[in-house]
This record gives C-alpha cells, structure tokens and sequence, in this order.
C-alpha cells in the first residue's frame, strides 16, 4: 500500500509583507495599474495610426485614383460631413487630408506597421508636414 503524497509547502511571502508593510501592496497594484494602462495607451496609439493609415489610403487609392484631382477637396469635404456626426470632429476635412498625406508619404503598410510600435500618430503627423526637397526631384 503506498503512503499518500505530502503536498508541498505553499509560499506566502506576498502575504506576509502586506502583514509587515500595508503600504507595499497598495505600491504593488499601483505599479500594475500604471504598467497596464500605459499598455493599453500603446495599443489604442498604435490601433489608431493602422487605422488612420487605411483611411487615407482608400481615400487616396480608391476614390483618387491616387491623383491629385481639383474634386478630392470636395470629397474630403462631403466624406467628413458623413463622418462628424457619427464618430466626432477627429474626421475633419483637415484630419481627413492629413490622413491622405500620411499614406502618401508612407505608402507601405509594413513601414508603417514597424514605425508604429516606436512613433505615435502625433509623430507622423509631424513627420508628414515636412518638406522634403528631394521629392520634388
């Protein structure tokens, strides 16, 4: 007949510090928190941008025809009128356009899909408001 098996001893050291330090616990979870809502910033950030880039580009490629067309204004316009009350002023005629510019001047998603995890959209925005004399050439 065999013995039955000892369970092994359970550690508990968390427990015994928050007996000794109330105060290391709260520190504990507040780090947590922190981590987990930077997290989650850099996500929603980077959700966004891979949005904002597909935006502008079925803008760019399916209703311009990647053309700089006299009507693309008028589009732009009209688009956002649809949007606004829906989804908020972020799809402004002004926002809609930059969305435009970015996926001109980065025209390849996985450029875009590798500069996202250490640029937010605020950057590319920058970024994309750059002149940049060489393109002309």
């Amino acid at each position: 007949m065999s013995t039955p098996r000892k369970k092994p001893p359970v550690n508990k050291p968390a427990l015994a510090a928050v007996a000794t330090e109330p105060g290391a616990l709260a520190a504990e979870i507040r780090q947590m928190i922190q981590a987990a809502r930077h997290q989650v910033a850099q996500a929603v950030n980077a959700g966004l941008t891979m949005l904002y880039w597909q935006i502008g580009r079925r803008i760019r490629q399916d209703i311009l025809k990647e053309k700089r067309a006299e009507y693309g204004a008028e589009i732009v316009s009209t688009l956002s009128r649809q949007l606004v009350p829906e989804f908020g002023r972020g799809y402004s005629p002004r926002n809609l356009a930059s969305m435009v510019r970015f996926a001109e001047v980065f025209p390849d998603r996985q450029i875009v899909s590798a500069l996202m995890t250490q640029l937010g959209w605020t950057h590319f925005l920058h970024i994309t408001q750059i002149d940049d004399p060489l393109r002309s050439c």
